[in-house]
């Protein structure tokens, strides 16, 4: 089993930035993906950012150029890196990781931070 906690979320005005971590802890041999979903009320969820082990990185359209993912393996964290931040960035957060054991892929999820862009 891995865990997830996560951390960072808040109110920010709009045109702010907040930063969200995300720690991996427990069974972590395996993962290969680390990332960010965000879901806004009434909305289905949506993958924001995410990276893997490599460094390979990947951003919906909506964040490009204002949002960064990035990762220190060493020890197990993925950074959100959120500037210029709009009022339609609001949503929860949640970390994901996806891991590959005995050839089977497993994802896991964070409990979700809440982010809210509002003047």
């Amino acid at each position: 089993q891995v865990q997830l906690v996560e951390s960072g979320g808040g109110l920010v005005q709009p045109g702010g930035s907040l930063r969200l971590s995300c720690a991996a802890s427990g069974s972590i041999f395996g993962i290969y993906a680390m990332g960010w979903y965000r879901q806004a009320p009434g909305k289905q969820r949506e993958l924001v950012a995410d990276i893997t082990s490599g460094g390979t990185t990947n951003y919906v359209d909506s964040v490009k150029g204002r949002f960064t993912i990035s990762r220190d393996n060493a020890k197990n964290t993925v950074f959100l890196q959120m500037n210029s931040l709009k009022p339609e960035d609001t949503a929860a957060y949640y970390c994901y990781a996806r891991q590959l054991s005995y050839s089977r892929v497993y994802d896991y999820w964070g409990q979700g931070t809440q982010v809210t862009v509002s003047s």
